[in-house]
């Protein structure tokens, strides 16, 4: 039920395949050798391991590749204890960027993270002290916490979130001028236009823009080289809900990120309680399954990307469970619409990435009960 939603919707939610010994035009092998001597094979900079070497089984995995790639990926990745376990490509060179749709809101959701860490702005800041549109207004008491959570109240519809956000030539003005539905705190909403705010909070906390702040202070660091946010036509905000152009690896490098508890290397990117409170359990009563624009595994009320606004304090839809029941409790990902996954299981430190067309395929939608299966299924 909720989780088809979750799949199928807006969770804003000839092929070959590539091997490291040849271009990426191979056969469907997966990307991976077993290291010879005592340096070991490099992808796009990360370095490989057979599968069975880091655990799973062989044949499950590559049962899953075949999946994906009937599913209509262009990409899947499986990473485990830093290692490449397998890189599949089809149809679109390993190294070519492409939309991930509303995995962008967990980039931005890291991007406050940074933020708050420098100290340029706070989770309780009202958003008000960086759009000052909203004071005096009915929006006045929302906080940076609440758009982060989904439960700011702000106005949503269906019409307004997937029609005319995204013909807005600017869409944070078109964002910022929306009003105020509920009360912040009281309702849960997957609400693009709320989060798009978040563009005009990081912009005026870091004078930068959004794009520029992503590019030096996450990217760069991180080495997703073939990563970038976009500009909406105006040129004059930075998309924050959707628009993410990146690749399978570079993704995998993201989700490490949170699986390193903010560090890459020696080096802090994000405070640990930051990667926690986004992923480590639910930001709100409201909706059990989800952190700081990140989705989790958390056993309670589920709320799912399509569903109506709440009347305040009055669920439309209850659904009690996990969106993976049978997954750990602690896995989290970021989803986007047709199934593009990055996903992040701590207690086997696995990481799975998918790629792949926003419409479903003939084959059925990927979701991310597939990918947990690198997990559940997989692993020895």
């Amino acid at each position: 039920m909720i989780v088809g939603a979750l799949a199928t919707t807006v969770l804003l939610s000839g092929c070959s395949a590539s091997g490291p010994a040849s271009s990426d035009a191979g056969s469907d092998s997966p990307a991976v050798t077993v290291s010879t001597g005592s340096v070991p094979r490099v992808v796009d900079g990360w370095p490989t391991a057979a599968p069975a070497k880091l655990g799973f089984r062989p044949q499950r995995l590559a049962a899953m590749a075949r999946d994906a790639k009937r599913k209509d990926s262009t990409c899947f990745a499986v990473v485990r204890k830093g290692k490449l376990a397998g890189d599949w490509n089809w149809g679109t060179p390993r190294l070519q960027p492409r939309e991930v749709f509303s995995v962008t809101k967990s980039v931005t959701s890291t991007l406050v993270g940074i933020a708050v860490r420098d100290g340029s702005l706070a989770l309780d800041d009202r958003v008000s002290t960086y759009v000052p549109a909203w004071r005096g207004t009915e929006s006045r008491a929302v906080t940076v916490r609440n758009l982060l959570s989904n439960d700011s109240g702000r106005f949503w519809s269906v019409d307004s979130d997937y029609v005319k956000l995204l013909q807005a030539a600017d869409r944070s003005t078109y964002a910022v001028r929306l009003g105020q539905q509920y009360a912040p705190g009281t309702t849960w909403a997957y609400n693009n236009a709320a989060i798009q705010v978040l563009d005009r909070v990081i912009a005026k906390a870091t004078g930068m823009t959004t794009a520029d702040f992503a590019a030096e202070r996450l990217f760069t660091p991180l080495g997703m080289t073939h990563t970038r946010m976009t500009p909406d036509t105006s040129g004059r905000s930075t998309n924050a809900f959707f628009g993410l152009q990146t690749t399978c690896l570079d993704l995998a490098r993201f989700a490490r990120l949170y699986l390193e508890r903010g560090k890459v290397g020696p080096r802090r990117i994000l405070a640990a309680g930051y990667v926690k409170a986004a992923t480590g359990r639910s930001s709100t009563k409201l909706n059990a399954a989800y952190g700081y624009l990140w989705w989790l595994n958390r056993y309670g009320e589920l709320r799912g990307a399509t569903d109506q606004v709440d009347p305040a304090g009055q669920p439309v839809t209850e659904h009690q469970g996990r969106l993976v029941p049978g997954a750990p409790v602690d896995l989290f990902s970021a989803i986007g619409l047709g199934g593009q996954i990055a996903m992040v299981d701590p207690g086997s430190r696995t990481i799975v990435v998918r790629i792949g067309p926003a419409k479903a395929s003939t084959a059925g939608a990927y979701t991310l009960r597939d990918a947990a299966r690198a997990v559940t299924w997989a692993l020895r």
